[in-house]
């Protein structure tokens, strides 16, 4: 299994190319400007932000369950408790 801090450290290319081969889609949400497409690789949550005017994935980062996206999240699917 990959490590996190392996992950963080790739490129937005190598990025995609792990999430595509280990990660697991879980859902995708709107958020301003962005489709946001949530994704599961081992324990770690994270986002892909979507410029879907560009057609073009701008960042991918760790779910912040700090963040009022939460709300979005939490309104579709059930997280594990220790996310919420």
């Amino acid at each position: 299994m990959i490590g996190w801090s392996d992950f963080e450290n790739f490129t937005l290319d190598k990025k995609i190319q792990v999430l595509y081969e280990h990660g697991s889609f879980i859902m995708a949400i709107r958020y301003y400007n962005y489709k946001i497409n949530l994704y599961l690789l081992g324990r770690h949550y994270i986002e892909v932000f979507i410029n879907h005017k560009m057609a073009s994935i701008e960042k991918i980062l760790p779910l912040d369950t700090t963040h009022t996206r939460m709300k979005f999240y939490s309104d579709q699917i059930k997280l594990p408790h220790e996310l919420l």
